[in-house]
């Protein structure tokens, strides 16, 4: 796997490896940091203490395969130590949405569902759905049990089913169920 061969390159010092995973790696780190903050420049200020912190310490990363796992835990951490600096609410993006007519009003409606959920449901939701990453994977970065992820990810799709069909007429026409 190419990714393998730059993580190994990386901890040897290679510049020009590190720089192209953390490319690599841009649009998901975007996605979470704009899961928890709100502000773009907030996103900007934690994806660059992020690269900062993983470049120095990528030669502690022990295995390769657990690289983004290790990277998007980093990112949480600096997201939620901005809030803790700057306490601004946790907003979240909604890209699955399909229909051209009603995307607007779908997408803010589940926009405002997910954004009510609290802290522990929106980021589990968000690292499951948005980033595919495994259960074993989001209990590792965030350091918590496996089962309470899955605890977590099915509060969430009930808080969020209720939300979307009882209050939003739109989700029900759009054939979501």
């Amino acid at each position: 796997m190419q990714e393998a061969k730059l993580i190994k390159k990386a901890k040897k010092g290679h510049h020009a490896s590190f720089i192209q995973l953390m490319k690599d790696h841009e649009s998901s780190m975007y996605r979470v940091a704009k899961g928890i903050l709100k502000k773009d420049h907030d996103c900007a200020d934690a994806i660059q203490e992020t690269i900062l912190i993983c470049f120095r310490k990528i030669s502690s990363l022990k295995e390769e395969k657990h690289f983004k796992t290790w990277l998007i835990r980093i990112l949480i951490h600096e997201c939620y130590r901005l809030l803790e600096k700057r306490k601004t609410v946790i907003p979240f993006e909604a890209p699955w949405i399909e229909s051209e007519k009603e995307e607007i009003e779908l997408k803010m409606a589940v926009q405002e569902a997910v954004s009510s959920l609290n802290d522990e449901l929106r980021i589990v939701t968000m690292l499951y759905y948005f980033e595919d990453l495994a259960i074993k994977e989001i209990s590792d970065i965030l350091q918590i049990p496996e089962g309470t992820v899955k605890s977590r990810l099915s509060t969430a799709r009930r808080h969020l089913m209720t939300l979307l069909k009882e209050e939003n007429p739109l989700f029900k026409r759009s054939g979501r169920k």
